[in-house]
């Protein structure tokens, strides 16, 4: 399966190649002609277009000047009382009883396993 990949893929190469060999050859004929001069470039004429006069404005109307009626004062209600709130209490927080044996058994468990692994270090050191 490789190997026709492979060879299409260089079949696909050569037929490119062999194919841009007109295209440069005709380029390089191109560049050995004369170059012949541009030629003149005329613009057109613009015609003149006959003036339009456009009818004057209509005036604006005067409109009468508006009154508004006066604002109320009503006096603003007043805003109800906040209620206050009793300050909650926590209870207190349990204590732990921890007996005399069982920081001992901690703390030789503690040291053994360190023990162990001072060992287990050295042995592999």
């Amino acid at each position: 399966m490789a190997f026709s990949k492979y060879c299409f893929l260089l079949s696909m190469i050569i037929a490119l190649s062999l194919s841009s060999i007109d295209v440069s050859l005709a380029t390089r004929q191109l560049l050995y002609t004369p170059a012949a001069p541009p030629p003149a470039l005329t613009l057109p004429t613009v015609p003149s277009l006959p003036k339009v006069t456009l009818p004057p404005l209509p005036s604006v109307p005067t409109l009468p000047k508006a009154t508004l009626p006066p604002l109320p004062s009503t006096p603003l209600p007043t805003l109800p009382t906040q209620p206050t709130l009793p300050k909650p209490t926590l209870p207190p927080l349990p204590s732990i009883q921890v007996s005399e044996e069982l920081l001992e058994m901690t703390s030789y468990y503690h040291i053994y396993t360190f023990r162990t692994l001072k060992n287990l270090y050295q042995e592999k050191g």
